[in-house]
């Protein structure tokens, strides 16, 4: 990481970058979906939960 460049985002900061970075996620199709494209899904929610307590976590 390059130290001149980092910044220290605050938790509101974090949060929106979180939730942009869910927003670019791919367009997800319950009608077509199957039991492995619902499983990733759950699998997806829980990072999510994961991230969201580490950001949490480090404020």
């Amino acid at each position: 990481m390059d130290r001149e460049n980092s910044q220290i985002f605050s938790k509101t900061e974090k949060m929106k970058m979180l939730y942009e970075a869910k927003a670019e996620d791919v367009e997800f199709s319950a009608a077509e979906a199957d039991l492995e494209d619902i499983e990733a899904q759950a699998r997806a929610l829980e990072a999510d939960k994961r991230q969201l307590h580490e950001i949490m976590k480090k404020e």
